[in-house]
């Protein structure tokens, strides 16, 4: 089923900038709470965010009403690549913030982790998969209006007009509302694996099979 896009929520959305991040960051903790993340704080998602705009891998965007961000979406064209300049370079600052953040100590330990994600994801996978969608928050007052419908499209778009013919997004497998959304999109599951200590989805999306996705920059 091919995507409608309406041009009045097309309007409201842009690309993420640096001035946005204080209000991202508070979006990604109130929707992601209990992710690792957001548990070590707004400050290190302050930090973080910085550190993924600085980065030529990083694709970010924004919905906006009246002045007022009300959601976002943060994806790449190579997470790992992206995610291993942005530690390198900004290891102090993200470490401090870490700690000033951290409120259960267990937390630290499952930073371990994180390297094992890229591996752990792909498993299953025939070819690597780069490009990534990675968090998406709107806030309540936006559920059933499609606006996460269309600020995704502007995501995989983008992609697409970049060379990549495939995304991929993980997901809880208990998430039922994200994993219908993503079956609605026209996403395949690739396999399960444990991160973090939850069971986990990965699902790949075609774009040239997909009549959702087309080869467009939306934005100069």
């Amino acid at each position: 089923m091919s995507f409608t896009v309406k041009p009045e929520v097309i309007a409201r959305i842009r690309p993420m900038k640096h001035s946005d991040v204080q209000r991202v960051a508070f979006l990604h903790h109130a929707a992601m709470g209990n992710s690792l993340w957001a548990q070590l704080g707004t400050r290190f998602l302050r930090e973080m965010y910085r550190g993924l705009l600085n980065s030529h891998y990083f694709l970010g965007f924004v919905y906006e009403e009246e002045g007022t961000i009300e959601g976002f979406i943060a994806g790449s064209t190579d997470t790992p690549k992206m995610m291993s300049a942005v530690f390198l370079r900004r290891f102090h600052r993200l470490g401090i913030a870490a700690l000033l953040g951290l409120r259960n100590p267990k937390v630290a330990f499952k930073l371990l982790e994180t390297a094992q994600y890229f591996r752990s994801s792909d498993e299953g996978l025939n070819i690597a998969v780069p490009a990534e969608s990675l968090f998406c928050s709107f806030t309540p007052k936006l559920r059933g209006k499609r606006i996460s419908g269309h600020i995704n499209k502007v995501l995989f778009d983008t992609l697409y007009a970049k060379g990549h013919s495939q995304v991929k997004i993980t997901t809880e497998t208990d998430n039922e509302g994200a994993n219908r959304q993503l079956q609605r999109w026209g996403f395949v599951s690739q396999g399960i694996f444990t991160f973090y200590g939850k069971e986990m989805v990965t699902y790949v999306l075609d774009f040239p099979s997909s009549d959702r996705v087309e080869s467009r920059l939306w934005f100069p």
